[in-house]
């Protein structure tokens, strides 16, 4: 017997019809050139946009920069050579292009591929970029190397900060305090509430925000911390505790002044050359103040009796109070110089960025901890050596990787020294574990 075979009816033809339209759509989507990364991007009411050609033909593929006001983004040029980058809100923004991924010999006319932007009336702009002919003059890889080093510097100095007070923490109490990220952020934050907000000197804003981070230490050790210690808890559980407090801190930040970025006074100084340095008096201000820190810092933790009585807490807590050393009032005072160090740090932090906004602590938490690790767990001058080998190590790495992965450098540093020198620059073997 023949078998019989089935007649492909309208119905089906159709249907057939429709899924290979379907696919045939998806293949185009996944093909279709990435209209420069702008569908990545969040989107909001404000953007700057045009079109990048030469020899009155588009040009694909051309790597478009924004930033400034705390905010950065890129995009690349689709096959019309059409680029747009949003941007959060109404400012005044650098715009750069990467002449590496013109075609060759073609670069954007002017003295710079960097230009200066910023909207009218409306909500967007539209920028014209002309190419020519020719070859830009570009800075030599030593002088890149020596400006990379003093910025590396300068950010060391600043997180040196804050990872001493954290590393201080642990030395006393062998809590790894995660809202101390939280505790940067609060100095940020108090400054541009009493300067910028409520118009009163910065001198002011500096002053309250030290003030306020001295008193945001005693207040987490007296209303959290002691109570938790004395009733045993674990450094596992504390840990968590820190974690939760974290949170907390984060979004009642967020609460206090939104989620926008916020700048201090005088937070676009014109820089000055040093030959290829290029540093503005703000940076000078703000190393200087860090090594006044530092060395107050060293000079307190070596030659006062309460720095000598941090130090025996830190090496062996319980033969410390057994020498008659009172390790609350000790663990007390440390919470409050870790504020204060703190808070100073999120300010300078507030200008290097630049701008203060609520979770900007939490950024440089993780460093805090790869530099504390990489020094020494619980070594206060260790923490400052590890920072600075962190800054120098973030910033001389975009001379080779993409600046987003800037950070990733400094884990690699860390996985390094750690395999030569497992307890770290400046820690000891009986201080692990």
């Amino acid at each position: 017997m023949r078998q019989g075979t089935t007649a492909i009816t309208p119905a089906r033809r159709w249907l057939v019809a429709l899924v290979c339209a379907l696919l045939a759509a998806v293949v185009l989507v996944l093909q279709a050139p990435a209209a420069a990364l702008a569908d990545d991007q969040e989107k909001t009411d404000f953007y700057f946009a045009g079109i990048i050609s030469h020899d009155d033909k588009p040009i694909e593929g051309v790597v478009v920069a924004i930033e400034g006001n705390g905010f950065k983004a890129e995009t690349e040029t689709d096959a019309e050579g059409k680029w747009r980058l949003y941007v959060p809100e109404k400012a005044t923004y650098t715009l750069t292009v990467d002449e590496s991924t013109l075609p060759k010999g073609v670069i954007v006319a002017g003295e710079s591929a960097s230009q200066q932007v910023e909207f009218g009336l409306t909500g967007t702009k539209i920028i014209n970029l002309f190419l020519g002919e020719g070859e830009r003059e570009t800075t030599s890889f030593l002088d890149q190397l020596l400006s990379r080093l003093v910025g590396g510097l300068n950010f060391g100095l600043l997180l040196g900060l804050a990872a001493m007070g954290a590393a201080l923490i642990y030395g006393t109490t062998r809590l790894s305090n995660f809202a101390h990220g939280e505790m940067v952020t609060w100095g940020g934050v108090v400054a541009l509430i009493v300067s910028s907000l409520w118009n009163l000197p910065l001198w002011l804003g500096i002053i309250a925000a030290v003030i306020g981070g001295a008193l945001l230490g005693w207040a987490m050790d007296a209303g959290l911390w002691r109570p938790l210690r004395r009733r045993g808890l674990g450094v596992v559980q504390l840990m968590i505790v820190s974690i939760g407090l974290s949170l907390a801190l984060r979004y009642a930040l967020q609460y206090i002044i939104g989620g926008g970025t916020y700048q201090l006074q005088g937070a676009s100084p014109t820089p000055m050359q040093f030959g290829p340095i290029s540093l503005s008096y703000i940076d000078l201000i703000a190393m200087g103040t860090s090594l006044v820190a530092i060395l107050a810092m060293a000079f307190f933790l070596t030659r006062t009796r309460i720095g000598k009585a941090t130090r025996a807490i830190s090496d062996n807590p319980q033969l410390a109070a057994a020498s008659g050393i009172d390790v609350d009032r000790v663990i007390r005072i440390v919470w409050i110089l870790a504020g204060v160090l703190a808070a100073i740090s999120g300010i300078l932090w507030a200008y290097f960025r630049p701008g203060v906004k609520w979770d900007m602590g939490m950024q440089m938490l993780l460093l805090m901890f790869c530099a504390i690790t990489l020094g020494g767990l619980g070594s206060a001058i260790g923490a400052l050596i590890g920072s600075l080998v962190v800054g120098i190590a973030v910033e001389v790495s975009t001379l080779w990787i993409p600046s987003d992965l800037k950070y990733a450098s400094a884990l690699v540093a860390l996985i390094v020294i750690l395999l030569v020198r497992p307890q770290g620059l400046l820690g000891r073997k009986e201080r692990l574990g």
